[in-house]
């Protein structure tokens, strides 16, 4: 069982650490994270702009 939890990460972020959060969580490349939420953004019509923007808001930040 994984006992880790979601945290943003204000070290590494460029906006409010959604990305560099999730790249911790999954171990990802961040990276590839934000380039990933910026293409979504694009072609999902503003979804996951209302998204990031929750996450940011709702998460801990450790």
């Amino acid at each position: 069982m994984n006992n880790r939890a979601f945290h943003l990460d204000k070290s590494n972020s460029k906006l409010m650490g959604v990305c560099s959060g999730i790249a911790n969580y999954f171990d990802w490349d961040v990276n590839l994270i934000r380039i990933a939420f910026v293409l979504a953004a694009l072609f999902g019509i503003g979804a996951p702009v209302l998204i990031y923007l929750i996450i940011g808001l709702v998460a801990s930040d450790r």
